[in-house]
């Protein structure tokens, strides 16, 4: 190697190095050469579309959606003892999402180049020409739908007996030759589908990072890092208030309304949020808590009954006994006590309340499934009962028939409608029928003057 070319490649090197940052360049420790990968500047609203329907099982899938970003093209070099004087770089150009047709079409681009600026340095003209025209270069344009190969290299023999490698294209059955220095390295199509999605939500991570924003609670900025993106509402909230709100929130066990703090919105925070803003500790106790909520509104899960388990038991259709499997107890669904089989439940004073008046507002189908559950008798001795409870507090017995009175209005001088006997409503003295009024005016009666 010249004393010139080893001065030209280190100056090429330290310039690169200088003028790019180390996602974009990245110099070999080991040789001359290094990485250089470039992330294309995709326009607004850029559409993509994958389609796969090779033949295997193992490469169909399809993705069709807005990004912003999509992987880099990765150009590994290094560079010749006779570079840049009498030698090209030796590289190889690797991109995902893009054809190995494609890569071999800008592989020869970069010999043009090279070619333009013999006997002078070429690498920040390829990465110029990377960041400027590859898209106009390859004629890409949104809506774009990125070709699909059946991925992994086969060997063919051309009359001469020379060896290429070939990919089958998505809708073309006729082998194509490509440049060995393109390579598509992704597996599948669903691993090209996931990379894209992942790569997309890393970029817009980290430009979200680096910008500042407003928090409308504490209304101070800071940076994209301190702080929660909403997605659905796109709302945006500083991490030290929202991880003050909902610390209060999980506290007092409102694990459902972990919601934008912006008034009237229903966006709801991912578990992954809650988690990063709270803590292991605390997100432990919303995570139990979400499950338990989730589970009381499943109609097919009910708890153990035994205080000591609480264990979920998830119920078989249509039956009416459960057994947990923590403690293999098995109880009645209905009543909650040990199971009875055809036995009608066991209904306590207080449960006979509660079967009263949940009989009394159900409809037709509601009055007969209790029916079913406590028995006929049950429900009209709970019915009876609330008559009872009328009686004992809006009537009085007559002394003579036992019959229920009611008072509306008047005196306190009563005649049963059953009988035809007069009494005193005070003291439920029976009055003569001469002069019933002679008990309200003996001084002698503890009801005197009270009629």
């Amino acid at each position: 190697m010249s004393r010139e070319d080893k001065e030209a490649q280190e100056d090429e090197l330290l310039a690169l190095a200088s003028i790019y940052s180390e996602d974009e360049f990245k110099r070999s420790e080991t040789a001359s050469g290094g990485e250089i990968c470039v992330c294309l500047d995709l326009p607004p609203n850029f559409s993509v579309t994958i389609k796969g329907d090779c033949a295997s099982n193992e490469y169909m899938g399809s993705f069709e959606g807005i990004v912003s970003f999509l992987p880099p093209v990765i150009l590994n070099f290094e560079l010749p003892p006779g570079y840049p004087s009498t030698e090209p770089p030796a590289f190889t150009l690797s991109c995902k999402w893009l054809s190995p047709s494609q890569l071999a079409s800008l592989c020869q681009r970069l010999d043009d180049l090279w070619e333009e600026y013999a006997g002078g340095v070429v690498l920040f003209a390829w990465m110029q020409f990377f960041k400027e025209e590859t898209l106009d270069y390859l004629k890409i344009n949104s809506p774009y739908e990125i070709p699909v190969c059946e991925f992994g290299s086969h060997s063919t023999n051309n009359n001469n007996g020379e060896t290429y490698d070939t990919c089958c294209a998505t809708g073309s059955a006729q082998a194509e030759i490509w440049d060995k220095r393109a390579i598509q390295d992704v597996e599948s199509v669903s691993a090209l589908i996931e990379c894209i999605l992942d790569f997309n939500e890393a970029q817009l991570k980290k430009c979200f990072d680096s910008k500042s924003y407003m928090c409308n609670i504490c209304f101070s900025e800071k940076l994209g890092s301190e702080c929660t993106h909403f997605k659905d509402c796109q709302h945006i909230y500083c991490n030290v208030c929202l991880k003050d709100y909902y610390t209060v929130q999980i506290r007092d066990g409102q694990v459902q309304a972990l919601n934008c703090p912006e008034p009237k919105c229903s966006s709801v925070a991912t578990p992954a949020q809650v988690k990063l803003l709270v803590g292991v500790k605390l997100f432990s106790r919303y995570d139990r808590l979400l499950l338990q909520s989730s589970l009381d509104l499943m109609a097919d899960v009910l708890y153990c009954p035994r205080p000591s388990c609480q264990t979920a038991v998830v119920l078989e259709p249509g039956g009416t006994m459960g057994i947990c499997s923590n403690c293999h107890y098995a109880f009645c669904t209905l009543c909650k006590m040990a199971y009875h089989a055809v036995a009608y439940c066991n209904v306590t004073p207080v449960k006979l309340i509660l079967v009263r008046d949940e009989y009394l507002e159900a409809d037709e189908a509601g009055k007969k499934l209790l029916e079913k559950r406590y028995g006929k008798n049950v429900i009209i001795k709970a019915i009876e009962m609330k008559s009872s409870e009328w009686l004992n507090t809006n009537t009085k017995q007559c002394p003579s028939c036992r019959a229920s009175v009611q008072k509306v209005d008047g005196c306190n001088k009563m005649c049963c409608a059953r009988c035809k006997q007069n009494f005193c409503w005070l003291c439920f003295s029976v009055l003569s029928k001469e002069d019933p009024y002679q008990h309200f005016h003996n001084p002698s009666s503890g009801c005197y003057n009270q009629l």
